[in-house]
């Protein structure tokens, strides 16, 4: 049997017509954002660290590759949006998305879980305007996992009751304390900045109730830097002492932000946002028995994270279809996460714990790294270009 592999065609056959310019840039773009948009999605995304609440691990001005592998790609909640867009179209205040549809979110699987002191971008949990995926994200370190007991005793994170470590380039507040003003230079020289400064970009001295002084956040190796330096007169550490409540830690202030967050002679625990805990993170599975004690915890993970039907809250309790809810099993892990500017980040000691399905991915590499306050010369921090984020 004759098999015919290729067969001329007959001359009389019309050529096929050639695509436009404008349909052959068309198809184009839209392979390009279909292409960009997949990427996005299920591998790699670039971010940006607009505030200092990460320093000195990441500074203002780092531009990162944050990885959707680690943990695995989330299936879209919001189905219906303008691609390569979060919350708004570019350049305007107007929603680049609709939520007439709202999915189930799935996550697909990763090759690593969440683990204590992975940096991890996320989305802040208490923007109730947005839906769940479309939140701002935020970047933090885990400080503790799902399952975990988390204690901070005058400073210092515990874990499972044992001293967690510290990141080596933590900071925290301290007040130099001057007779006159220190140059601009030996600020910058030790990475200290003051973003509330846009001019100079270095922080400027003000009455404290330490008297005149720098109120700076600080590594603990600049901190003692300065205390041999002659022109300061003493360094003190701005902690907040064991007892002295705070009404807009979590969960004395069960939301954030809140329109009236309750007094301090009202609040429920003495926890401040240097002396906090103990408390047990929720795990997937586990049963908790529900107390007046513990329903302000729980409040938020069972009316709003993990969707439950026909839940409300009357003096303190929560009902489901009108029943007293005395027991409740978590359908999701939980983290807790904390900035390693620990003096000056809003983290999960005010707003509370982060749900698994909120977690974006894990920021693994700087690849640019913009000084906004440097002259054009010095503008590009070239000794962090494509280091390793730990």
């Amino acid at each position: 049997m004759a098999v015919k592999f290729w067969e001329k065609q007959p001359e009389t056959a019309t050529p096929k017509k050639p695509k436009g310019f404008f349909r052959e840039w068309g198809d184009a773009i839209l392979f390009a954002v279909v292409a960009a948009t997949l990427i996005r999605w299920a591998t790699f995304e670039a971010y940006t660290i607009p505030t200092p609440s990460m320093e000195h691990t990441l500074l203002v001005g780092d531009y990162l590759f944050v990885s959707k592998l680690h943990y695995g790609p989330r299936t879209p909640q919001t189905p219906l949006q303008v691609p390569l867009t979060h919350q708004t179209l570019w350049g305007t205040s107007l929603p680049s998305y609709s939520d007439l549809i709202q999915l189930p979110s799935y996550r697909l699987p990763g090759f690593s879980e969440i683990k204590r002191n992975d940096v991890v971008v996320f989305n802040v949990p208490f923007e109730n305007q947005f839906p769940a995926d479309l939140r701002t994200n935020y970047i933090k370190r885990c400080i503790a996992v799902a399952g975990d007991v988390l204690e901070i005793k005058d400073m210092q994170v515990y874990i499972n009751g044992k001293p967690a470590q510290n990141p080596p380039q933590s900071q925290n507040r301290y007040y130099l304390q001057v007779n006159e003003p220190v140059r601009d230079k030996i600020f910058k020289e030790q990475g200290i900045t003051d973003f509330n400064n846009a001019a100079t970009g270095v922080p400027q001295p003000q009455y404290t109730p330490y008297g005149p002084a720098y109120m700076v956040d600080a590594t603990p190796a600049s901190a003692n830097f300065f205390k041999q330096q002659p022109y300061i007169k003493g360094v003190v550490l701005d902690k907040v002492p064991a007892g002295k409540p705070d009404p807009t830690i979590f969960p004395n202030n069960p939301d954030y932000p809140a329109s009236t967050p309750p007094s301090e002679s009202s609040v429920a625990l003495k926890w401040n946002m240097d002396n906090y805990g103990p408390l047990q993170l929720p795990k997937k599975g586990q049963t908790v028995q529900l107390t007046p004690q513990n329903t302000p915890i729980y409040l938020k993970i069972i009316t709003r994270y993990e969707h439950n039907k026909g839940v409300t809250v009357a003096n303190g309790v929560l009902l489901q279809d009108g029943k007293p809810m005395t027991s409740y099993t978590f359908k999701q892990n939980y983290y807790f996460m904390m900035g390693d500017n620990r003096h000056d980040s809003l983290d999960s000691r005010y707003w509370g714990f982060v749900p698994e399905d909120h977690v974006v991915g894990k920021a693994v590499l700087i690849w640019l790294s913009v000084d906004p306050y440097a002259d054009f010369f010095h503008k590009i921090r070239w000794n962090r270009l494509f280091n390793f984020i730990d």
